[in-house]
């Protein structure tokens, strides 16, 4: 899929995404202790050369976590940490791979996931040992329903990122619908939904039911949405064209401005639906009612920390974040100038 280019005026104004959300910016009160803990077991793995360690570090991956888990146990908390490093450590390695080396790190995980008592080999790579590590944490304090329901999201989300290499390989092209099937996947926003409810025990039946899935599907949508906007100016900067605006551009031939006015029409049509179906959720039991009233709040909050940390990491807009947010004006990237 080629990228389109703009030339002028060189600029663009991001969505207000702000605008109508209802949930404020909230951050769970162990964030700091934790994240120091996460950040150094990470590195300790000695996953990448320094260069991409700097620019984890100004991602502030545990940001993200302590904004989408505002009420989550230290103990959970920190399981929710390790789970971010964990995913960008297979995504980003990914990135350039093909299909073919994409798929033995899928295998190597699910391995993990699916055997975790089974013993490692000597000399395990990073991917394998920071997996193995991170699972091993979490199992003590998951429900036996948690734990199998991540698994199973896990296995989806790196089926579609072999996916994605596949697509680079064969430089595939898709419809704007069939990408966001895709983007649901790729962006591992299922997996981090499963942590949610890691100590609550609800039945597959509660979680699948339809309305569930609705919900989950408009939360989902609205993480995707917002990152491909927010994302945009980097992504195209490094020509990765695996991108909503991109897309968008392409199949209704739209300028990018009109293609950003386009993305931000869907995110706020999937906010109305979104709290819509809130009110629509239908009743089990006192305890069931208990944990999909969290669970489904926590999705709220998911959205919202997501949000805010797009703008206070540096992953975007570099030491601006807070500015951007403010006016929504972005210099358009120029790709030989970005680094990365």
């Amino acid at each position: 899929m080629s990228t389109p280019v703009l030339c002028s005026p060189g600029f663009f104004k991001l969505p207000d995404l702000f605008d109508g959300w209802p949930l404020s910016r909230t951050i769970n009160a162990l964030y700091k202790e934790v994240d120091s803990e996460s950040q150094a077991w990470f590195l300790s793995l000695e996953p990448f050369d320094q260069k991409l360690i700097a620019a984890l570090i100004k991602c502030k991956f545990g940001l993200i976590a302590g904004l989408s888990y505002p009420n989550a146990s230290r103990e959970h908390l920190r399981t929710e940490y390790d789970m971010m490093y964990a995913l960008w450590m297979f995504d980003d390695i990914s990135d350039n791979q093909s299909a073919s080396d994409a798929q033995k790190g899928a295998d190597l995980i699910m391995d993990i996931l699916r055997n975790p008592y089974d013993p490692r080999p000597e000399g395990e790579s990073a991917l394998g040992f920071g997996n193995y590590s991170f699972w091993s944490r979490a199992l003590p304090s998951a429900s036996r329903s948690a734990a199998h329901r991540f698994v199973e999201e896990m296995q989806i989300w790196v089926d579609s990122v072999v996916q994605q290499a596949t697509d680079r390989d064969h430089q595939i092209t898709r419809t704007f619908d069939d990408f966001l099937l895709l983007r649901r996947q790729t962006g591992g926003v299922l997996p981090c939904f499963a942590m949610i409810g890691l100590g609550m025990d609800m039945p597959d039946s509660v979680v699948n039911h339809p309305a569930i899935v609705a919900l989950t599907t408009h939360a989902v949508d609205m993480i995707i949405l917002s990152n491909d906007i927010y994302s945009y100016n980097v992504e195209q900067a490094r020509g990765d064209s695996h991108n909503l605006v991109i897309v968008a551009m392409i199949e209704r031939q739209l300028n990018l401005q009109g293609a950003m006015d386009y993305l931000g029409e869907r995110y706020h049509q999937l906010r109305d639906a979104f709290f819509n179906q809130m009110n629509d959720i239908p009743s089990w039991s006192p305890q069931i009612d208990a944990d999909i009233k969290e669970y489904t709040m926590e999705m709220g909050r998911w959205v919202t920390g997501n949000m805010y940390w797009s703008f206070e990491s540096e992953r975007y807009f570099g030491p601006h974040g807070l500015e951007v947010k403010e006016h929504r004006n972005v210099i358009l990237l120029p790709r030989q100038t970005l680094e990365n």
